[in-house]
């Protein structure tokens, strides 16, 4: 085994699985006093109504903010202003609501208010919709009907997919390395320079996802953008397809674990809405997990391992931040060894193919995370925890100590792969760690966290991700700024803070 050493009861039939509702006491009394304590309705169908009625507001919600960022321009369409609104920018729901206020208080409001009702609806589906009858196919319909209005959805928060886009171009377009040299120096003409915004950055991102958007350059930018939106979408969808598959070979609830990861808003609004390139990490990540399982459900090594070890360095490869299960992993197959060595055989052969084609692109030169690991969030828990030291927010050192802290907890969690040879749960909890230390942290970074959360035995870890995901968009709320102000809580006005925002604005330019 090498994931769990957990024994499994038989599974029930295929065909079954999915639609049997959770073991409960049956309530004592005549069916005309349950009737009558709940409405008329039985406690089963009261709880079918109250979990459809959760999935409904995910969908209508969903489908609420991609109209009203379509509409025009507003803080609903971060890349959008005034006078500028292109037509395949807004897409085929653009236009639909002429009636939408234009007041910046009211809008910030109703963003976060949808964003409270939708996370308020996801917990109840958490709580509800397994309990269905035909439970499988309400949630199904749901993921795939959130995943098919997001796509039709102009960016949504922040301008992170031009700056993809911008960074391809560099190479392809300009012939101008984009670790090496910084965008400002492009020709302000290009038509992706005048969307994306970190001008004075150097590319952070991976050198395998970097060689993707080289394949989307001569779609022009318009077409780029909507290509990037279509493989994110299938992202995200090929990893709840992953993660039900991984619960069903873990014998856990595979409705609950694709409605953890699948319905989260942060994810939907913040993560699919602005078309993040998260999406391919996890995807990889999973794909990893899922190929640990497969050997080890068919009592089998070789491909399937050489195939994870693989999975998991083009994760990556795509975002660097996944590096952090690596060790996991493979301490987790220490008792293992032929599995350990054919996973360090995909690692291996991987690490050499990417870093081949990386070589040829880019030279000996590697992403720029030194300088994005200096940006900090108002809002992120180390500057929280400076401010509460009195520091005014985090500082170099508070920033080295919680990177030890970060060690450490990697370390730990290498410790509790080993043990109970279950490197899901402890790389959920590495995650974690990595999350709470990160000075620069963003809502839909929670994405991470989710399918680690889904696919554990652990209730804590999942209770967790939870609370993670509160703060995050509790943190995040445009209404938030609003807030802070009411109780004169101003993290940026401090003399750390000014210093943190002055080096934002100078990378954005």
């Amino acid at each position: 085994m090498t994931l769990s050493r957990a024994t499994r009861a038989p599974r029930p039939s295929t065909s079954k699985r999915s639609e049997i509702a959770p073991a409960g006491p049956w309530l004592r009394g005549s069916e005309l006093d349950l009737r009558a304590r709940f409405g008329g309705l039985s406690v089963e169908a009261r709880r079918e109504a109250i979990g459809a009625g959760a999935l409904i507001v995910l969908v209508g919600l969903s489908l609420l903010f991609v109209v009203m960022a379509a509409d025009r321009p507003s803080l609903f369409a971060a890349t959008t202003h005034t006078g500028f609104f292109p037509g395949w920018m807004a897409g085929p729901l653009g236009g639909l609501w002429p009636g939408l206020t234009r007041d910046g208080t009211t809008l910030r409001w109703m963003f976060s208010a949808m964003m409270a009702a939708m996370y308020v609806g996801y917990l109840v589906a958490l709580r509800y919709v397994p309990g269905m009858r035909l439970s499988a196919r309400w949630a199904i319909v749901t993921v795939v009907a959130v995943h098919a209005i997001l796509l039709l959805a102009p960016p949504m928060a922040l301008t992170d997919i031009f700056n993809y886009i911008n960074y391809g171009r560099m190479e392809v377009v300009h012939h101008l390395n984009p670790y090496t040299t910084l965008p400002i120096s492009e020709p302000h003409s290009d038509p992706s320079y005048v969307l994306s915004n970190w001008h004075e950055l150097l590319s952070p991102y991976g050198p395998l996802f970097t060689l993707l958007t080289f394949a989307l350059v001569p779609l022009g930018v318009a077409a780029s953008f909507w290509a990037i939106k279509a493989v994110l979408v299938a992202a995200s969808l090929g990893t709840i397809l992953l993660v039900w598959k991984c619960a069903r070979m873990l014998d856990l609830d595979p409705v609950k674990a694709i409605v953890l990861v699948g319905l989260n808003p942060i994810v939907i609004v913040w993560g699919l809405g602005g078309d993040h390139n998260d999406f391919l990490t996890v995807f990889a990540v999973v794909l990893g997990f899922y190929l640990l399982l497969r050997a080890r459900e068919h009592e089998r090594s070789g491909g399937a391992e050489i195939g994870a070890g693989a999975a998991f360095v083009a994760a990556t490869a795509l975002k660097a931040s996944a590096g952090v299960l690596l060790p996991i992993v493979l301490v987790a197959l220490l008792r293992s060894p032929r599995r350990l060595l054919d996973v360090l055989l995909g690692m291996v052969a991987a690490g050499v193919v990417i870093g081949a084609a990386s070589l040829v692109a880019f030279g000996l030169h590697i992403p720029d995370l030194s300088t994005q690991a200096r940006l900090v969030t108002n809002i992120s828990i180390p500057n929280l925890i400076g401010l509460a030291l009195g520091a005014g927010g985090e500082t170099e050192t508070l920033h080295s100590l919680l990177s030890a802290v970060l060690v450490l907890s990697v370390l730990g969690c290498c410790v509790m792969a080993w043990r109970r040879r279950d490197s899901i749960t402890a790389s959920g909890w590495a995650t974690v760690a990595l999350l709470v230390t990160l000075g620069w942290v963003l809502p839909w970074y929670v994405l991470w966290l989710l399918p680690l959360a889904a696919l554990s035995r652990s209730l804590r870890l999942r209770r967790t991700a939870l609370v993670l995901g509160a703060y995050l968009m509790i943190a995040w709320a445009p209404a938030a700024g609003l807030v802070w102000s009411a109780i004169r809580f101003h993290p940026e006005k401090t003399p750390l803070g000014r210093l943190h925002q002055r080096y934002v604005k100078e990378l954005l330019n």
